[in-house]
């Protein structure tokens, strides 16, 4: 199982992650800062999931496996 961190004091509010996997990723309305929908998102959201990690500009996303912490 997959553990979906975020850096919020790295974030920029780019807004990449949200358009790249809504179901995970959200923007707080007033700041733009990322917020976490679901930190332990299900197996078939991984491709997705990381792929909007990887295209964070400022690396403020993170993902972890559980046990790892």
């Amino acid at each position: 199982m997959m553990i979906v961190k975020a850096n919020k004091d790295a974030c920029i509010g780019s807004g990449q992650c949200v358009l790249l996997c809504p179901a995970v990723f959200a923007q707080d309305e007033d700041t733009g800062i990322v917020e976490i929908k679901q930190v332990n998102p299900p197996a078939e959201l991984r491709e997705a999931v990381t792929y909007a990690v990887s295209q964070c500009p400022t690396q403020a996303l993170t993902i972890l496996d559980a046990g790892s912490e």
